[in-house]
């Protein structure tokens, strides 16, 4: 794995995480607004959706440069849209990462070739 390809996936899992907490963080706010007189949906819903396009603009460029096949692609974006699934794409990516970190020092030692 190249030093882009890295460096997009590790931008891609380091978002995620944080937009899966603002969309809960959203949903909570959400039901505070209808149950009492707190109101911190529109601060919240700003900083979810600058969170959310983040991500998606994080995940085409991991996309393209990792070369992951269509399912996998749509696998990561139906994670962001779920309520705490920015925390499993996070948890899948950083298994991705040191997966290739692994297979690249096997690489280098030549325990394996390919």
């Amino acid at each position: 794995m190249d030093i882009k390809t890295a460096s997009a996936l590790r931008r891609l899992r380091l978002v995620s995480a944080p937009e899966a907490v603002s969309f809960l963080l959203l949903l909570v706010c959400s039901i505070l607004k209808r149950t009492t007189d707190f109101n911190a949906v529109p601060v919240m819903g700003m900083i979810h959706g600058v969170l959310f396009v983040l991500y998606v603009i994080f995940w085409l460029d991991a996309w393209n440069r990792a070369k992951w096949s269509a399912g996998r692609g749509i696998l990561y974006f139906v994670l962001s849209v779920l309520p705490t699934g920015g925390f499993f794409a996070e948890r899948k990516l950083r298994r991705e990462a040191e997966d290739a970190v692994i297979a690249g020092r096997a690489r280098r030692e030549g325990i394996v070739n390919a």
